[in-house]
């Protein structure tokens, strides 16, 4: 009777599970905003509900067979080797069930990967641990950070309701626009993922697979790399900000390649004027956000690093030693290895300060005075150091 008893209970229990899943947010995946999260969201509810009513039907078999034919009841157990008809029943019903659902996820997957008649083209690219996104019509590129203070990260403050999810700059796209997505990486494997918008798309470095999504509400959408991209996998988030189609013309407008080019977050251009010199004050503040922004994750904000994979930069004996070479390690990066080449992803300025940064952080400044090294470089040498 107590065996009855525990699996009636579990079986109860089960049933409630499954209808507080349907029902509760976070528990079940989302409906989304899209066409495609709407059918993908369909055809997972169906699935869902066949395979309760297939548990429903096994377990109630299962219950009802231990009750009525209990050993207490003086029921004995029947020998026999085998049954055509129970043999054909459990393949055929069970294959027909495959067909049937087999059938509305071709659909949906067709339908994933078409990716006609778009209105908007961005390429996707991703890095350890950040996102580029390039305009491709409009002319627009520039990275996408993690923006939670690392004071939350390191619990020496409060993390607030995005922790994690907060990016610098957001992708901006129009409402009820199909958005083409070329989505490609530039180290390892990443996963461009979006539960709201219905997209998760794998990012290959070689390979550009393409994808698409057309959001039909205004609203901002937080997503994540959904694949396991190394230590700070969980520090790359995606934030996806829908917006009306007038507030998108302004948008491109004010965030135009006139605007991006002076941004710390693009690839560096050529300027016919020299850039100004900086302060060492200025410098350093610069410096320092961009550091915690762009390099902490690998070699943390104490400088330490995470050896042997990410080395410590506190009294390393590349940014406490000639100029030239932190210069070229940092434009360029160093083949086979985690470091990569930042020549291409951040200005003169920004790269300037944030080695200026490195040279005086963590007692390097001493050494580099005590070696004679120089702790302060300006834009220009950056980009001399290019050449």
């Amino acid at each position: 009777m107590h065996n009855y008893i525990s699996r009636l209970t579990i079986f109860i229990s089960t049933f409630f599970i499954a209808v507080a899943a349907q029902a509760t947010p976070g528990i079940n995946m989302p409906y989304g905003v899209t066409p495609i999260s709407n059918d993908i969201y369909n055809l997972h509810m169906a699935c869902f509900y066949v395979c309760c009513v297939i548990g429903a039907g096994v377990f109630g078999v299962l219950i009802y067979s231990l009750i009525k034919y209990r050993k207490s009841n003086g029921a004995k157990a029947a020998l026999f080797h085998e049954h055509i008809g129970v043999e054909m029943t459990w393949t055929i019903i069970p294959t027909l069930i495959l067909i049937a659902l087999a059938i509305p996820a071709t659909i949906v997957l067709k339908h994933i990967h078409n990716t006609d008649e778009s209105g908007l083209t961005i390429k996707v690219t991703g890095y350890q641990w950040k996102w580029k996104y390039e305009y491709l019509d409009q002319g627009i590129s520039f990275f996408s950070n993690l923006s939670t203070p690392q004071d939350q990260i390191n619990n020496l403050a409060p993390k607030n309701e995005w922790y994690l999810l907060e990016v610098d700059n957001p992708v901006v796209v129009p409402v009820d626009t199909k958005v083409k997505l070329l989505v490609t990486a530039d180290d390892v494997i990443h996963d461009w993922w979006v539960p709201e918008l219905g997209v998760k798309q794998d990012a290959i470095p070689g390979f550009i697979n393409e994808n698409w999504f057309l959001a039909n509400k205004i609203g901002t959408y937080r997503g994540q790399c959904g694949e396991l991209c190394g230590v700070n996998h969980a520090f790359m988030p995606i934030v996806v900000e829908v917006v009306s189609k007038a507030d998108f013309e302004k948008w491109v407008k004010s965030h135009g390649s006139a605007t991006f080019a002076s941004s710390s977050l693009t690839a560096p251009t050529t300027n016919a004027k020299p850039a100004a010199l900086m302060t060492e004050a200025d410098l350093m503040k610069l410096g320092k956000e961009q550091y915690e922004k762009t390099c902490a994750m690998c070699h943390q904000v104490t400088g330490l690093g995470l050896p042997p994979t990410f080395p410590a930069l506190k009294g390393s004996s590349v940014v406490t030693g000639p100029l030239s070479a932190e210069d070229s390690l940092v434009i360029h990066g160093k083949k086979g290895t985690a470091m990569q080449a930042f020549g291409d992803q951040l200005d003169d300025k920004t790269l300037a300060a944030v080695i200026t940064y490195t040279r005086h952080a963590w007692g390097n400044e001493e050494l580099n005075k005590k070696n004679k090294y120089p702790t302060t470089i300006q834009p220009q040498d950056i980009a001399k150091a290019r050449k």
